[in-house]
């Protein structure tokens, strides 16, 4: 039977979908970067009609109308057999597992658990509240974790190569700074060392916000859920983790409209040439370079992280994107065969692939593919390493899913708002935080 492709736009948000009719499957799956991403999909759908007999119903949407889609087919108790959102797992996933409305998927995870990493694993095993257990409630499929851009040629323009990026925490930022003061005195008055995001708009306030801890070993929730801003050391971080980021700021190391970037101005500012190096949790920034190899391979470049201040390989926060059964889902057991088809590597594999470096494998085993190893890929290959090394773990909401609306309400955006736009101290913003984060938990 044919596959069924449907467009959603901005209106599809305002009515729900009917449920599925007879052996219909119905998927809502987040719209592709790239074109590749979609085909691998409808590919792989159009094998499974084939073998299962079984007629697809999907929809690519737009990720910003997908969640707001969603969430009004639950109200409506007509919710797609699969979801695959990309921003999910950070906002929605935790606290749909903690009330009870996502399938436990044990029996598709655990006949390829060996083929995932670790951290893909522990991103998926959420706690149901009302089941009083911890089980697997997603399918791992793809991941993301923060990545450091800079631009060559502003580098060797201020005197730099390459190789006098320094490794280590404290001299990495100030090199930045120095690449700022050289270009200035070349008269470049209107380039920045450092593209950082310090809006209470952006997710990247909190992604890179929270990287910066994760550096200063400032741990909010331990892997037991269990809240530990109230311990001094804690505390303590918190608030020199607030003054240190929000210093290049107050230096002048950073467009003075970054206190106002929406997620998708750092990647303009970078592009536009008004900074020299900015942080992205994906490698849009780069992909967005492809079709002009000069600027891709020779000018623009990707760097890990630096050492953490106390000399420790970088430990990466990574999120997990997975596709999601509903318990109220039409066809649970169809969606459960599909989905154990499509994560089987040869499939999944080159559906990853197919995003262009944007997203990366959650299966060791897809790393042997070439395209995660080509040496002549300033970008691609350099993030790879990021997975590859090993030192990742999941973001908060997998261990707390009351830290999900912590990073939907900006906590860690609204305490540096205060400390660049209202004057406050660390000490004072970091209170605050607190207090906020300890509310938050406390009202879940």
């Amino acid at each position: 039977m044919g596959l069924l492709l449907n467009s959603c736009t901005e209106k599809s948000t305002q009515k729900s979908p009917p449920k599925s009719q007879d052996r219909d499957l119905t998927i809502w799956w987040s719209q592709g970067f790239y074109p590749e991403e979609d085909q691998a999909l409808e590919t792989a759908i159009e094998q499974w009609q084939q073998q299962e007999n079984l007629k697809v119903n999907l929809k690519f949407v737009h990720e910003d109308d997908l969640l707001p889609l969603t969430l009004k087919a639950l109200e409506d108790e007509a919710p797609p057999d699969i979801l695959f959102s990309v921003r999910a797992d950070f906002i929605e996933s935790p606290r749909w597992a903690w009330q009870g409305d996502l399938l436990d998927v044990s029996e598709l995870i655990e006949p390829v658990k060996s083929r995932y990493s670790a951290s893909a694993l522990e991103s998926v095993q959420l706690f149901n509240h009302k089941a009083n257990q911890r089980a697997y409630y997603a399918v791992p499929i793809e991941q993301q974790t923060i990545h450091i851009h800079y631009w060559r040629d502003l580098l060797a323009e201020a005197g730099f190569s390459e190789t006098d990026i320094p490794q280590d925490w404290e001299n990495f930022w100030n090199f930045w700074k120095q690449v700022q003061n050289r270009l200035r005195e070349k008269g470049k008055e209107d380039i920045y060392g450092l593209g950082l995001t310090y809006s209470t708009q952006a997710v990247d306030t909190f992604y890179q916000f929270e990287q910066m801890l994760e550096a200063y070993d400032v741990e909010i929730v331990d892997r037991e859920g269990n809240l530990q801003v109230d311990r001094p050391e804690i505390r303590k971080g918190i608030v020199q983790t607030l003054d240190w980021f929000t210093r290049f700021y107050r230096e002048g190391y950073v467009p003075e409209n970054a206190i106002a970037w929406l997620d998708a101005d750092n990647n303009a500012s970078f592009l536009n040439r008004q900074v020299v190096m900015t942080l992205n949790p994906t490698l849009s920034i780069p992909g967005s370079q492809r079709s002009d190899p000069q600027v891709y391979r020779e000018e623009m470049a990707t760097i890990p992280f630096p050492k953490e201040p106390d000399g420790d390989p970088p430990n990466y926060i990574v999120g997990v994107k997975h596709a999601l059964i509903f318990t109220t889902s039409p066809q649970p057991e169809a969606a459960k065969n599909f989905l154990a088809f499509l994560i089987q590597p040869d499939r999944l594999g080159k559906y990853v692939k197919g995003a262009s470096g944007r997203w990366f494998p959650v299966m060791p085993e897809l790393w042997q593919d070439p395209f995660w190893n080509d040496r002549e890929d300033p970008h691609v290959a350099v993030a790879a390493q990021q997975f590859r090394a090993g030192h990742t773990r999941p973001s908060y909401p997998v261990f707390n899913p009351a830290y999900a609306r912590v990073q939907a309400e900006n906590v860690w955006g609204r305490a540096i708002s205060r400390i660049l736009n209202e004057g406050w101290t660390a000490e004072k913003a970091a209170d605050e935080a607190i207090a906020n984060i300890k509310a938050i938990v406390n009202d879940w």
